[in-house]
């Protein structure tokens, strides 16, 4: 009987793991735009390209369905999730109020926060010339953000947060205009604002900054999906 239940409890745990690593495949392909808005997922394509059953993709795509990034047609299919101008307004409008709590809440901020904010807003100073950059780019984008997040040491606020990422990921990357690199030098200069609050331990400065960042960010999503329609 040991032997048996060890047994099913192994198959159970390489289920598991199909699961998560086709969960993750396809996740990745459309934050990196591999998988555009409203494009048809075929499952017995993914499942063939991954070299998985059908189960394992089924699964996956109720993971990412939850998540926001899928949306699921009883009859027409699976597709990847396209955002609407309402979708870009609400998920700025909760960033906002996150990012913003947090920075009210920050019990301190730390040389060490600080020291990793400054580190982070060099990368963002580097210029970007390929798709390579760009995602070094993003990436220390989200972690800079991130620091704000972790500097309130409040678990339900980052809780919160992160189930919001995959929003604003989506947001940034299907939303993305010809323009975009012009504003980097505007980007550049509000992330400095905020740092700069950073160092002062001014908790007003910071809300400030933080507000008028992430509502810009938001006005020029919403002008793009606007002149779109």
């Amino acid at each position: 009987m040991m032997g048996l239940t060890n047994r099913m409890e192994l198959g159970k745990i390489e289920r598991r793991r199909a699961v998560d690593d086709v969960y993750q495949a396809i996740r990745e392909a459309i934050l990196d735009r591999r998988f555009p808005a409203g494009m048809r997922l075929n499952v017995d394509e993914l499942a063939s390209q991954l070299g998985v059953s059908l189960t394992p993709i089924r699964s996956a795509l109720q993971l990412l369905a939850a998540e926001g990034l899928v949306d699921v047609h009883s009859r027409s299919g699976t597709f990847v999730a396209t955002l609407s101008r309402r979708d870009l307004e609400e998920t700025f409008d909760i960033r906002c109020a996150l990012e913003c709590l947090a920075a009210e809440r920050a019990a301190t901020l730390t040389d060490d926060y600080i020291e990793k904010a400054r580190k982070l807003l060099a990368i963002l100073a580097k210029p970007i010339k390929n798709d390579s950059q760009r995602k070094v780019h993003e990436q220390a984008n989200t972690e800079f953000h991130n620091l704000i997040i972790e500097s309130a040491d409040n678990k339900r606020l980052a809780d919160m947060y992160e189930s919001l990422q995959a929003h604003i990921a989506m947001c940034r990357v299907h939303r993305q205009d010809e323009k975009w690199e012009l504003r980097l030098p505007k980007e550049q200069q509000e992330h400095e604002e905020i740092v700069l609050a950073m160092e002062r331990r001014d908790p007003k400065a910071l809300v400030k900054a933080l507000r008028d960042h992430i509502l810009r960010a938001k006005g020029v999503l919403v002008e793009n999906v606007r002149a779109a329609e």
